[in-house]
């Protein structure tokens, strides 16, 4: 199953019935495992969890900690890139050239880069001391 079938199928288990906006994320870790992830929305606006969050979280859970590729599929005209919470999120576990697939369900796609979506990402080096 390629990256777009798996955020494709998650996608239909999105929780989102305040935005009725329906995201799906599949990622691929290290090992070739594919983790999965969906939209949640929160009647407390804004406690949900991005399905790119959710995807990550699964990899993270599983044991692993590194992104080879990603995929992010929505109901949309165009295809819609991640927050830029998730941006940051993709770019801690992801490197600056880790492919990005953005999709929409009626087949239309973007193909970017982690770097090309954060290129100014905040990185452990700032956190450095002199």
């Amino acid at each position: 199953m390629s990256l777009i079938d798996a955020a494709r199928e998650v996608r239909e288990n999105a929780y989102a019935p305040y935005s009725h906006f329906k995201v799906g994320a599949a990622l691929r870790g290290r090992s070739g495992r594919v983790y999965q992830g969906c939209n949640v929305e929160n009647v407390a606006y804004p406690e949900g969890t991005c399905a790119e969050a959710g995807a990550i979280a699964a990899m993270i859970a599983a044991g692993e900690t590194e992104i080879t590729e990603i995929a992010v599929i929505a109901d949309s005209p165009a295809p819609v890139p991640p927050c830029g919470g998730c941006r940051q999120k993709l770019a801690e576990f992801g490197r600056h050239d880790t492919p990005v697939t953005l999709a929409t369900v009626d087949g239309k796609t973007l193909e970017t880069t982690v770097g090309e979506l954060l290129p100014g990402r905040f990185e452990v080096g700032h956190m450095e001391r002199r």
